[in-house]
Parts: C-alpha cells; sequence; structure tokens
C-alpha cells in the first residue's frame, strides 16, 4: 500500500487513552523518527529484511544477462544471490567476478548501493547508541501526607545508575477538565510549585514535594473531585549527565487512581548498626497507611 489511511493510534494521557484517526500516514513519512524508536530486534529484523530484498533484486538483474558472472557457484538465481551478497558488501573474495559489461554496469551501480547503506545503516546504529536515556525511576503511588503540619503531595524518584546528574531540574503539573460557565470543556495544565524544584547533585534519591495550601490548584480537592475532572500528574526531571556531558530528561505520569491520600513511604535508608548507610531500592515504590495521630485532621 502506498500508506496507512486514517490508521488509528492509541495515545495515553494522564492513564486515560484516547485514539487518534483521521490522519494519514505513509509508511515513509518521518522514517529516520520511527528507526530511533522501535525496538533493537524490530531494528535489526528490518535491516536484515531490507538486506535481503535488494539482494534478491539485485541477483535478478543479473539473472537478466548472458553468463554475467565469471565462475559462478551455484548455477542459476542461487549463484547469482551470493555474488551479489559479496558485491554489495563490497568483500570481493574473487573466485565470482564479473565478467560481461551487462554484469560490470549492474555491479557498479550495486556497489554504489551498498556503500551507501552501509552508510546509513552505521548513522542510525550510532544514532541509537549515542541517544541518552536516564535511569531514573519514579515512585508507582504518589502520596498525600502531612509534613510539618501542612497537607503536601510527595513522588519519589531516584537515579539507579547513580552516576552524578548535575543541576537537576524538575517541574510537576496537574492535568485536568474544566467546564468554563459557557459550558465549554478544555483540559488544563496546573502548575504545582515544588518546595524544592532543583537537585545540584542529583545521585541516590529525591523526594519532590508540593505543599497543598489555599495558593495550590488541588486546595480543596478530595479523591472525588479528581475522579470527575479526570486529573492526572505528570513530573519530568531533566539534567546533565556528568559522565557523557548529555542532557538528560525523565517523565511520568500518574492517573488520580493511582494518588494515595493519608499514606507514606517507606524508608530507603537504614542504618546497619556499625555506621555504614544502607539505601534499599527493594521498598522504593512500597506504601503504608499513616497511623492515625500522623493525619491532619481539619
Amino acid at each position: 500500500m502506498r500508506h496507512f489511511l486514517n490508521r488509528p493510534r492509541i495515545i495515553n494521557v494522564g492513564g486515560r487513552p484516547f485514539v487518534s484517526q483521521g490522519l494519514s500516514r505513509r509508511i515513509w513519512d518521518d522514517i529516520y523518527h520511527r528507526a530511533l524508536t522501535v525496538t533493537w530486534p524490530v531494528f535489526f529484523g528490518l535491516i536484515a529484511t531490507a538486506f535481503l530484498i535488494l539482494n534478491t533484486f539485485f541477483a535478478a538483474i543479473y539473472q537478466l544477462g548472458t553468463q554475467p558472472i565469471a565462475n559462478q557457484f551455484p548455477q542459476g538465481f542461487g549463484g547469482a544471490f551470493f555474488f551479489s551478497v559479496e558485491t554489495l558488501a563490497t568483500v570481493g573474495y574473487g573466485d565470482m567476478h564479473p565478467q560481461t559489461i551487462y554484469a560490470h554496469v549492474v555491479a557498479t551501480v550495486e556497489i554504489f548501493s551498498g556503500m551507501a547503506s552501509i552508510a546509513v545503516v552505521t548513522g542510525l546504529i550510532f544514532s541509537r547508541f549515542s541517544r541518552p536515556h536516564a535511569k531514573v525511576i519514579f515512585s508507582d503511588y504518589p502520596i498525600v501526607r502531612t509534613i510539618d503540619g501542612q497537607l503536601t503531595l510527595m513522588i519519589r524518584a531516584a537515579n539507579t545508575r547513580q552516576n552524578l546528574i548535575a543541576e537537576a531540574s524538575a517541574k510537576l503539573h496537574l492535568l485536568r477538565l474544566e467546564i468554563s460557565p459557557e459550558g465549554f470543556k478544555l483540559r488544563k495544565i496546573r502548575d504545582l510549585k515544588l518546595v524544592r524544584d532543583r537537585h545540584p547533585i542529583f545521585m541516590l534519591s529525591w523526594s519532590l514535594m508540593h505543599v497543598i495550601d489555599e495558593s495550590s490548584p488541588l486546595h480543596g480537592e478530595t479523591l472525588e473531585s479528581l475522579e470527575s475532572s479526570q486529573s492526572a500528574f505528570l513530573l519530568s526531571i531533566e539534567g546533565t549527565d556528568e559522565t557523557t556531558s548529555q542532557f538528560m530528561l525523565a517523565r511520568r505520569q500518574w492517573s488520580h487512581r493511582d494518588l494515595r491520600w493519608n499514606h507514606r513511604y517507606l524508608d530507603l535508608v537504614r542504618d546497619d548498626g556499625t555506621g555504614l548507610s544502607i539505601i534499599d531500592y527493594n521498598v522504593f515504590h512500597e506504601v503504608l497507611p499513616l497511623e492515625e495521630g500522623e493525619i491532619l485532621m481539619d
């Protein structure tokens, strides 16, 4: 097919799936981006498929000539295919070689195609390997609890690579559906101010906190009101990886259903009794309900 018309695509925003329709997506549209974003097995599978198709095409072209290949073995299409593989890869073992003008012309075109293909594939593999990937994990559940007498939204993050991410900065947003007095529905993004939105040496863990006071978009919200407005939370962390000096970006979103009210995280750091601090990532996602004395009373 020349292109895929109206191909549905599911996009998840704040835990809510959206199905996009009506877009014409041709196979070769943004092929570079597709090559960088597919999985490694799919990437190498596509390269192998293109390699076989190209060699099959040139083998068929060689077969149109009259004895174009000297010392062809095996005879027929198989020998032409193997000769095409050697020519496309510019190996040139020397046993089989072009012996007619027709074959030399075809081999010239194939060698040019082979050099261009190798350059493209090499560039794509290098781009895939050199792309920075942040090894930052986020807690599965945002929590709301009392800290210093104030109701606080908290999300925990950790740098699992445990190298230095310099001048890390974080931004937290609330996405929710709002209805204007005229009845117009609009999904709005509200900024949630963090107590500390920068971390000069983000190496281990980071507890990001937003105080729910009178100025907070979450002031007066309940689990029921968050559900009715289809609320979601979006957290992004960016910084510079000291090892590679590359910009790093990590992002995570949660639905209102992931929020745990009046809960706390299990402590990551504990003392082994000899003065050595142990950080245990096995409990990174664990949350527990607050005891009665820890809950802020209205």
